[in-house]
């Protein structure tokens, strides 16, 4: 609907061994950063949830992770909620 926010997901289409690094850094980001505002965003949409649903917010926290990385890289400018 007009209220909804879609966003997009990694595509397939890239390099496999960068897509798997972003998802394990995903996992280690979620171990190491509990506090943060994006693990807090992944445990409201996941909560005690496993399988598939879990696959699926683990590889949109590694996207959103990297366009966190992409934007630090490009302006230098520290996201908030780091």
């Amino acid at each position: 609907s007009g209220a909804s926010r879609r966003q997009q997901g990694i595509s397939k289409a890239g390099n496999h061994r960068a897509r798997t690094a972003a998802i394990e850094l995903a996992w280690l980001w979620l171990r190491h950063q509990p506090d943060s505002e994006l693990s807090r965003w992944f445990r409201e949409r996941v909560g005690n949830l496993k399988g598939r649903i879990r696959k699926i917010a683990i590889v949109a926290l590694a996207r959103k992770l990297m366009v966190a990385l992409w934007r630090y890289l490009e302006t230098g400018l520290v996201p908030s909620g780091a």
